[in-house]
C-alpha cells in the first residue's frame, strides 16, 4: 500500500474529527446559555463526551486485534456522522447528552485506530514528525470548528448539518486504503481480561509516557474552562480573554512539527525534559504577571510553544518504549489518561480559583509540570526488544 496515501487519509480523518469536536463545544454551550440552562449543567453536558471515551476504552483493543484498523475507523466515523445528523431532529437536553456520548465513543474509536496505525507504520527516525503532523491537523480542525458558531445566526441546525456532510465526505476516503492488522503475539488473549493484563504490562514499562497526555488534558481543559473565570474575577475583560486563550493553541501550532523533528534527531527524553522545565518556568511567570493582559498573552504563547506538544510527544515516547505488539494497549492508555486530565483539570482548577487568591491557578499548572519533569528525570529508560 502507498504509505503516503495511507498517512494522508488518516490525517484527514483526524482533522475532521478535531473540526467536529471544536464545533460541538461552543455551539451547544451557546445554545444552552441562550435557553437559560445553568453553567454547571452546561459543563456536565460537555463531560458526556469524555464519559463515552472512558467507558468504551477497555473494550477497544480486542476488536482492533481481531478485525484490524479500517473497520474500526469506518465504525467510529459513521457513529460520529449519524450522531451529528440527529442533533436537529429533536432538541432535548438528555437526547443531546446521549448523542454527545456516542460522539465520544465514535471519535475515540476513530482516534484510537488512526493513532495506533500511525505509530505502528512510522519508523523511529520519523515517528516524532509523523505524529506531530497528526496532532497538528487535529489542532487545526479544533481551532477552525468554533467558526461554525456564526451559522447559528442563520439557523440553529445548520452547523450540525454542514459538519455531518463534511465528515461523511472525509469518511468516504477510508475506502481508498486497505485494511491491516496490528502486530500481535499469538499467545496473547484478545479478550477483555487480556487487554487488562496488557494494560498492567504496558504501565510497568512506559508509565512515565502516560503522564504527558494527562498533562496536556489538564492544560487544554483548564486553560479553556478555568482561565476565563479566573480572568473575569481578576478584572480582565472578555475581549482580552478571547485573545489570550487562542495564543496557547497558536504557540502549539508554531512549534509542534519542529519539536517532533528535534525529538527524532536528539531523542524524545531530552526534548521532553527541556519543554517540561520551560513550561514550569513560563507558568510560574504567568502566576507572577497574572493581572497583566500583555504578560499573560506572552506566557500563553510561550506555554503553547513549550508544552502544547506534550500529547504528540507523549505518544511518540510511548511508542519508543513499547514493543510493537503492545502499541494498541499503549495508545488506549494515552487516551484514557488524556480524558482523566480533561475531566480532572477543570475540577481542581475551579477549587483553586474558588478558595485561593492571586495567581495560584497558574502555580497549580507549574507544580504539575515540575512533578512530571522530576518523574521523567527519575525514570529508568529501557528501549524494547522488537516484540515481547
Amino acid at each position: 500500500m502507498n504509505q503516503k496515501l495511507l498517512i494522508s487519509v488518516l490525517i484527514c480523518m483526524v482533522g475532521i474529527s478535531g473540526f467536529s469536536q471544536g464545533m460541538l463545544l461552543p455551539i451547544i454551550a451557546i445554545i444552552f446559555e441562550n435557553d437559560g440552562i445553568s453553567s454547571s449543567l452546561n459543563g456536565f453536558h460537555a463531560a458526556s463526551l469524555y464519559i463515552g471515551i472512558l467507558l468504551i476504552s477497555p473494550f477497544m483493543e480486542a476488536p482492533l486485534r481481531k478485525y484490524g484498523y479500517k473497520p474500526l475507523i469506518l465504525f467510529g466515523g459513521i457513529t460520529v456522522i449519524l450522531s451529528l445528523a440527529l442533533f436537529p431532529v429533536w432538541k432535548s437536553f438528555w437526547f443531546w447528552f446521549a448523542l454527545r456520548f456516542f460522539i465520544g465513543i465514535g471519535d475515540h474509536t476513530l482516534h484510537f485506530a488512526t493513532q495506533t496505525w500511525i505509530t505502528a507504520i512510522s519508523p523511529s527516525a520519523k515517528r516524532g514528525r509523523n505524529i506531530a503532523i497528526y496532532g497538528l491537523f487535529f489542532s487545526l480542525g479544533f481551532m477552525v470548528g468554533p467558526l461554525m458558531t456564526k451559522l447559528l445566526e442563520i439557523n440553529q441546525s445548520l452547523p450540525f448539518i454542514i459538519t455531518s456532510i463534511l465528515s461523511l465526505l472525509t469518511w468516504m476516503t477510508v475506502f481508498l486504503i486497505k485494511n491491516e492488522l496490528p502486530e500481535q503475539d499469538e499467545s496473547e488473549s484478545t479478550s477483555f481480561f487480556g487487554t487488562l493484563k496488557r494494560f498492567t504490562k504496558v504501565s510497568r514499562i512506559a508509565w512515565v509516557a502516560f503522564l504527558l497526555p494527562f498533562t496536556f488534558g489538564v492544560l487544554e481543559s483548564s486553560l479553556n474552562s478555568n482561565f476565563p473565570v479566573f480572568a473575569l474575577r481578576s478584572g480582565i475583560d472578555l475581549t482580552a480573554v478571547s485573545l489570550i486563550i487562542p495564543a496557547f493553541s497558536g504557540g502549539t501550532l508554531l512549534s509542534q512539527i519542529p519539536l517532533g523533528m528535534l525529538s527524532d534527531r536528539f531523542g524524545r527524553r531530552k526534548i521532553l525534559l527541556i519543554i517540561l522545565f520551560s513550561g514550569f518556568t513560563v507558568f510560574t511567570l504567568a502566576g507572577i504577571v497574572s493581572y497583566s493582559v500583555i504578560g499573560l498573552f506572552i506566557c500563553f504563547l510561550l506555554g503553547g510553544m513549550m508544552v502544547g506538544s506534550t500529547f504528540s510527544l507523549g505518544i511518540s515516547y510511548m511508542a519508543d518504549l513499547l514493543p510493537r505488539n503492545l502499541l494498541p494497549a499503549g495508545n488506549l492508555l494515552c487516551s484514557i489518561f488524556y480524558s482523566l486530565g480533561s475531566i480532572g483539570g477543570p475540577f481542581f482548577g475551579g477549587l483553586v480559583i474558588e478558595y485561593l487568591q492571586g495567581g495560584n491557578f497558574f502555580y497549580l499548572i507549574s507544580i504539575m509540570l515540575l512533578l512530571v519533569f522530576i518523574s521523567l528525570v527519575l525514570f529508568k529508560e529501557k528501549m524494547p526488544a522488537p516484540s515481547l
